[in-house]
C-alpha cells in the first residue's frame, strides 16, 4: 500500500479487515431497563472526572438489549451512568459498561471513548418480571428486576431521557504508554421511533468484583425503575475538554 492508500483507508484496525464499519449506527428495537438508585456521595465524588460536577448522589444502572444494530449485530450491555452537569447543562457520565460482542466494544472505545469491557450481560422477561443480569468471569456482578410493563410512562419524559447528552472520558495511550489522547467527549442519542416506556417497582443488587467494580457505588435506596424501547441513532461525538492542553 502507498501512503495515500493507507490514509484513505485508515478508519479502524486492522486496516484491511476493520473490527467494525463506519457509522453512524442505527439501533432498531433498542430496549433499556434503567434502575436509578441513591448511593454514597463520597464514593460518587471519587469517580466523577472534572470538569463534570455531581448533582445528587444518584446512579443509573442500565441493562440494554440491542437485537438489530448497524454493523454491530445482536448484543447486550450493562453498566453505570452518573447524573452530572457540565457548564450548567444536565447530562450523564458513563462510568463503565460491559458487553458480550467485540465490534461495538472496539468501536465504542476507539471512536467515542465508551468505557467498554467484555462481560456477560442479559436482559429478558421472566413471566411478570423484567430481569437484567451481569456476570463477569462467570461470577454475578449485578441483578436488576422490575415489574414488566407495570405502568405507562410519559412519552415526552422518556424521549428526553434517551436523548440527554452523555459524557465519556476517552483515553488512548501513546506507544510509550503515556496518554496521547485524554479528552472529555459529549454525544447524544437521537430517537427515530418511540416504541414504548413503562415504570414500576424495581430492585437492584450489586456484587463486589475486582475487575467489574460496580459495587463501589453501593445501593442505598431505589429511586425509580423504567423500561424503554425505541429505534435510536448514535451519531459521532464532540470533544468538549482536552486534558492534555
Amino acid at each position: 500500500m502507498t501512503e495515500d492508500e493507507i490514509r484513505s483507508k485508515a478508519f479502524a484496525m486492522p486496516i484491511d479487515n476493520p473490527a467494525y464499519p463506519p457509522g453512524p449506527y442505527l439501533f432498531v428495537d433498542r430496549e433499556y431497563m434503567v434502575i436509578t438508585y441513591r448511593t454514597d456521595p463520597e464514593a460518587l465524588r471519587r469517580v466523577i472526572p472534572a470538569p463534570l460536577e455531581m448533582t445528587e448522589p444518584l446512579v443509573k444502572y442500565e441493562f440494554i438489549r440491542m437485537p438489530d444494530s448497524t454493523g454491530f449485530g445482536d448484543y447486550t450491555e450493562s453498566g453505570q451512568v452518573i447524573p452530572v452537569t457540565y457548564k450548567g447543562e444536565a447530562g450523564g457520565y458513563v462510568r463503565m459498561m460491559f458487553l458480550d460482542d467485540h465490534p461495538p466494544t472496539a468501536g465504542g472505545r476507539e471512536i467515542w471513548g465508551f468505557p467498554k469491557k467484555l462481560g456477560e450481560p442479559e436482559l429478558k422477561v421472566h413471566r411478570d418480571t423484567l430481569v437484567g443480569t451481569l456476570r463477569y468471569s462467570d461470577l454475578p456482578v449485578a441483578v436488576g428486576t422490575m415489574g414488566y410493563k407495570y405502568a405507562p410512562m410519559d412519552e415526552a419524559k422518556a424521549i428526553a431521557g434517551m436523548q440527554a447528552p452523555a459524557y465519556l472520558l476517552k483515553i488512548i495511550p501513546h506507544v510509550d504508554g503515556t496518554p496521547r489522547i485524554c479528552e472529555l467527549v459529549r454525544y447524544a442519542m437521537q430517537c427515530k421511533q418511540f416504541k414504548g416506556a413503562w415504570t414500576g417497582p424495581g430492585a437492584l443488587e450489586l456484587f463486589a468484583h475486582a475487575l467489574a467494580p460496580v459495587a463501589d457505588l453501593p445501593v442505598r435506596e431505589i429511586v425509580s425503575a423504567v423500561h424503554l424501547k425505541a429505534d435510536l441513532l448514535l451519531p459521532y461525538g464532540e470533544v468538549v475538554h482536552d486534558y492534555l492542553k
